[in-house]
């Protein structure tokens, strides 16, 4: 088992830059995929970015292309999304998620955050 603690979030204006940072602890951090999700007030959670275990795949949401970054530090069980430019659209709570499974994208992860407010305002 994995517990993740997201943290990083903020109030910011539109333009501006935050990195999440995702803490792991439990099991060895690099025996799983990671993910970043979000959920907006009102709207379903939707998938936002995904990392390999090694780091070596990535994965992003067309919203977010060009602009998020993943990434991760297995020697620091942390995983991180550089997130730039923001929009007010990206205005959400942001939620880490883990998956030991062997395919990579995952479809369902396992273990999740508590999540961490991220605000853009106009």
């Amino acid at each position: 088992q994995v517990q993740l603690v997201e943290s990083g979030g903020g109030l910011v204006q539109a333009g501006a830059s935050l990195r999440l940072s995702c803490a792991a602890s439990g099991r060895t951090f690099s025996s799983y995929h990671m993910g970043w999700f979000r959920q907006a007030p009102g709207k379903e959670r939707e998938f936002v970015a995904a990392i390999s275990k090694s780091g070596g795949g990535t994965a992003y949401a067309d919203s977010v292309k060009g602009r998020f970054t993943i990434s991760r530090a297995n020697a620091k069980n942390t995983v991180y999304l550089q997130m730039n430019s923001l929009k007010p659209e990206d205005t959400a709570v942001y939620y880490c998620a883990a998956d030991p499974s062997a395919g990579f994208p995952v479809r369902l992860y396992d273990y999740w955050g508590q999540g961490t407010q991220v605000t853009v305002s106009s």
